[in-house]
């Protein structure tokens, strides 16, 4: 039924798959995205914080030698995953929170970073997104030959806006 253009449930309607398992009760819910948020961040709050000049933690990729120089977060630090039981007291300060990433959210890597460096006693969160979304959104990256930056692909990024207002 459609009342002054919001679509209600009528009276025969059935429940949807979207509700086929009914959502959390709201105390529930929020404790489930504090705690998501505790765990991850997205690229676009990382490069805002890192252009006000955030100091208050440190980017790590994870990604191999090849990767990280095809491009990476300017001013990231490079622990591949496989490198962190051995490098990472070397390069990482414990008391400094680290936000890992690895290729994009089809990859599992800065979740296996993540739990290596927490393993180690390292406050993490993952970036969301990785490279891929960070690149996408059109964020520079730094290379061996210099700095780039694509086009914010407009399926991922705002057009005409300097966020996404969320």
């Amino acid at each position: 039924m459609i009342t002054q253009g919001i679509r209600t449930p009528g009276p025969t309607t059935a429940t949807s798959a979207v509700l086929a398992t009914p959502p959390a009760a709201p105390a529930d819910a929020a404790a489930y995205f504090a705690a998501r948020l505790a765990f991850h961040t997205d690229v676009a709050d990382v490069h805002a914080a890192l252009a006000a000049g955030a100091a208050d933690f440190v980017v790590v990729d994870s990604r191999s030698t090849g990767a990280w120089d095809q491009g990476h977060v300017p001013g990231a630090v490079h622990l591949p995953t496989a490198r962190i039981p051995q490098d990472a007291a070397g390069v990482l300060d414990p008391a400094v929170p680290v936000v890992v990433y690895c290729w994009g959210p089809g990859c599992d890597g800065a979740t296996r970073a993540a739990l290596a460096l927490a393993r180690l006693g390292y406050r993490v969160k993952e970036m969301l997104g990785g490279i891929e979304y960070w690149i996408r959104e059109g964020y520079e990256v730094a290379t061996w030959q210099g700095t780039e930056r694509r086009p914010a692909d407009p399926l991922t990024a705002p057009v005409g806006a300097e966020d996404c207002g969320c």
